[in-house]
């Protein structure tokens, strides 16, 4: 009953505000917006920034995202329910809001096998998004459906990426808090691709890309 509700609340609001959101320059403003947080804490630690491993990968992260949301195609259909715009905000605001509280802990492994998930991380984060190219986006929307490159082997090879880097950035620093902190924000991501499946899956063709493609994150696993 509460999918239902959400549902018909979802096509309420769709058919007051029409294509409010799949309009180019709206589209446009709300990709410029979303790359704000993201880029804020380069400018602000500019000055302190170095070249290590992780430092480099991450900052080569921010210029593909930043580079493709500018110049993402405009969807055709966005979610207007605003739990799922929520959910959004949290899941990829979280680390950027992390970085302020989180504490240095105690390393769990050498620096050589945690440098070593970072550069794996951002290979396949990478490979996820340049497979995504120009169909990038942060809310639950339907732009062109992608099954080429990292997609052919799971439906989300951008957050497979990013759970790496969570295990490696972890273990490089483990403590209670980071520990939490963490957990929680691999949990957003999980809770977010459902919701995102949960959209997309209402267009047939996403819905045969489901049962061709069974993994979500790591191929044979889950």
């Amino acid at each position: 009953m509460g999918a239902l509700n959400s549902a018909v609340n979802e096509n309420r609001i769709t058919s007051s505000t029409g294509d409010f959101f799949t309009r180019p320059s709206v589209d446009k403003a709300f990709a410029i917006l979303a790359c704000v947080p993201i880029v804020y804490p380069v400018i602000r630690y500019r000055h302190d920034l170095g070249f290590d491993i992780s430092t480099v990968t991450w900052l080569l992260d921010v210029v593909v995202i930043v580079s493709t949301m500018f110049f993402r195609r405009t969807a055709v259909r966005v979610t207007h329910n605003p739990w799922l715009w929520l959910l959004t905000c949290l899941a990829t605001y979280w680390f950027v809001a992390i970085g302020f509280v989180s504490e240095p802990g105690r390393p769990l492994a050498s620096l050589l096998v945690t440098n070593g998930l970072a550069i794996l991380s951002t290979v396949i984060e990478l490979w996820g998004r340049l497979s995504l190219g120009r169909n990038i986006g942060f809310v639950p929307a339907q732009r062109q459906i992608v099954t080429r490159g990292a997609y052919r082997f799971m439906r989300h090879p951008i957050y497979t990426g990013l759970f790496v880097w969570i295990i490696g950035d972890l273990l490089a620093g483990v403590s209670p808090r980071n520990a939490l902190l963490y957990a929680l924000g691999m949990l957003w991501f999980v809770i977010k691709t459902f919701a995102e499946e949960g959209f997309l899956r209402k267009d047939p063709a996403y819905a045969a890309y489901m049962e061709r493609v069974r993994w979500r994150w790591f191929p044979g696993i889950a």
